[in-house]
């Protein structure tokens, strides 16, 4: 009976240590997923700040070109109606879960981009605004936050990778389907970027 009572309790107690390391896998996966899902909204947040700089010197640029080169009306009006459709989004954390609105957003970025690119090659014809002491300064701003823009954006893109591959893995995928938590998007190439751009004079 002894003996009995012993192997029933070995039992139990070897289903219960299961159970137990069980749940605790659970929790510190869990935990694991808020980690790298804070990550991403982190990252997230980095890009978001540095639109917003881009934003905010667009204003000056466009004022300071404007001066000079008043009959290149329509790249002005472009950059302006590109900021304008920017300013017009808005961006809230659900955007992350949302691929549409994430396309949407990314597409209004690269755009409000393109009609930056434009608006510098035009001031090439102007050597007196390439002189500009202001415009100089604005140039160099908008050139660095490009290229802190394109670093956050590859950050955000290896955190949601990190994010991504932990939710999809098996057997987290598991505990990641039953607690709501979905693939987030990646910033990807404007269409068109794997060509290289004509040159031609």
């Amino acid at each position: 009976m002894n003996r009995t009572l012993a192997i029933t309790l070995g039992v139990i107690g070897g289903f219960l240590l299961i159970v137990v390391l069980a749940v605790v896998w659970g929790i510190s996966t869990y935990n694991k997923m808020i980690t790298a899902e804070e990550g991403v909204k982190s990252a997230w947040g980095q890009v978001e700040n540095q639109y917003q700089r881009r934003y905010d010197l667009i204003p000056n640029l466009v004022e300071t070109v404007k001066g000079f080169a008043k009959q290149e009306r329509e790249v002005l009006e472009n950059v302006t109606n590109a900021r304008a459709s920017v300013g017009q989004l808005k961006v809230t954390p659900e955007i992350l879960n949302d691929p549409q609105a994430f396309s949407k957003f990314q597409q209004a970025q690269d755009g409000l981009g393109a009609a930056l690119s434009r608006l510098l090659v035009v001031t090439e014809n102007y050597p007196t605004l390439r002189s500009n002491e202001n415009f100089l300064t604005l140039q160099s701003q908008l050139e660095g936050t490009e290229n802190r823009i394109s670093v956050e954006r590859r950050r955000f893109n290896e955190a949601v990778q990190s994010y991504n591959t932990m939710i999809r893995r098996f057997p987290a995928s598991s505990i990641a389907s039953m607690s709501g938590f979905k693939e987030k998007a990646y910033f990807t190439a404007v269409a068109g970027a794997e060509q290289a751009p004509q040159v031609k004079f």
